[in-house]
């Protein structure tokens, strides 16, 4: 017991900023609101999203990519998000990387899971994904 109670308290408080921020963007999936959703994601012009389609950059044409994708007025359809964190590791005082699994779940049992990787850099508004590389 002793050694998960270390391994809890010694979570560095920018990872745990960082969970929070997934936490509350995969309950702004659940609850059909794309721009809670985006809200971790950083405004800068630069901000990219890998995709096996190719390089989306800046925040308003990724919320098109997903608004083209995805309806968000229908739960059913867009299924329930969730993160499972896999590594984190500081990449200096402003940089962090952040690697977890995302799982989709429908309604009909249907799961669609992949792996994640965002690179997080510290902003005025918190800590926000510049780069996403997901598959």
């Amino acid at each position: 017991m002793w050694m998960v109670l270390a391994a809890a308290v010694a979570m560095a408080p920018d990872q745990v900023a960082i969970e929070a921020a997934m936490a509350d963007s995969a309950a702004g999936w659940n609850a059909g609101d794309v721009d809670r959703f985006m809200a971790v994601y950083s405004d800068a012009p630069e901000a990219s999203f890998v995709t096996a389609d190719g390089l989306v950059r800046g925040k308003p044409a990724m919320i098109a990519r997903y608004r083209a994708r995805y309806d968000f007025a229908d739960a059913a359809k867009r299924g329930v998000l969730s993160f499972k964190t896999l590594d984190y590791r500081p990449l200096g005082p402003a940089h962090a990387l952040f690697i977890a699994r995302y799982t989709l779940t429908y309604a009909d049992g249907r799961t669609v899971s992949g792996p994640t990787s965002l690179v997080f850099r510290r902003e005025k508004r918190g800590w926000k994904i510049v780069a996403d590389h997901s598959g």
